[in-house]
């Protein structure tokens, strides 16, 4: 599946602005809702992610057609690390341990940041990293010795 590439960034932009308001207030509630958000664009795709449905239905119209559209499987598992994050995070701050609360959603927003601000998806890039790393193993393996 491909996505125009400014619902992704217009979801982090938003994502920025919730993990900020966890970190202002340490709620925990907060941002177990935001692992929801997370959750709803890993398992199911980024066609149901709620600020991709925003996206599609306030945004999207008002702009021209995008340049180029990109493969959702990267954001889709830049959604699945910021779910990672957002779960310690509220496991953290649930708890009581609140430097993890406070440095899982910190780890979670710098990233969201920097899609939101620059167009650079640290989960994106891991993404390829893992599969370039993963084809090169699996091409060793079947090269004969």
């Amino acid at each position: 599946m491909q996505v125009d590439p400014r619902g992704p960034r217009f979801g982090a932009s938003v994502t920025t602005a919730v993990l900020v308001v966890v970190l202002v207030t340490g709620s925990w509630a907060l941002l177990a809702a935001q692992a929801v958000v997370f959750a709803v664009a890993t398992f199911l795709g980024l066609r149901y992610a709620p600020y991709g449905l925003l996206f599609k239905a306030l945004i999207r119209p008002r702009l021209a057609p995008p340049r180029e559209l990109e493969d959702a499987a990267p954001p889709r598992f830049a959604q699945g690390v910021g779910l990672a994050f957002a779960l310690v995070g509220t496991v953290g701050y649930a708890a009581g341990i609140t430097w993890l609360g406070i440095g899982a959603t910190a780890l979670a927003l710098a990233a969201a940041f920097l899609n939101a601000a620059f167009g650079f998806c640290l989960g994106c890039e891991m993404y390829l990293l893992i599969r370039r790393i993963t084809a090169k193993v699996r091409s060793e393996r079947e090269v004969p010795a």
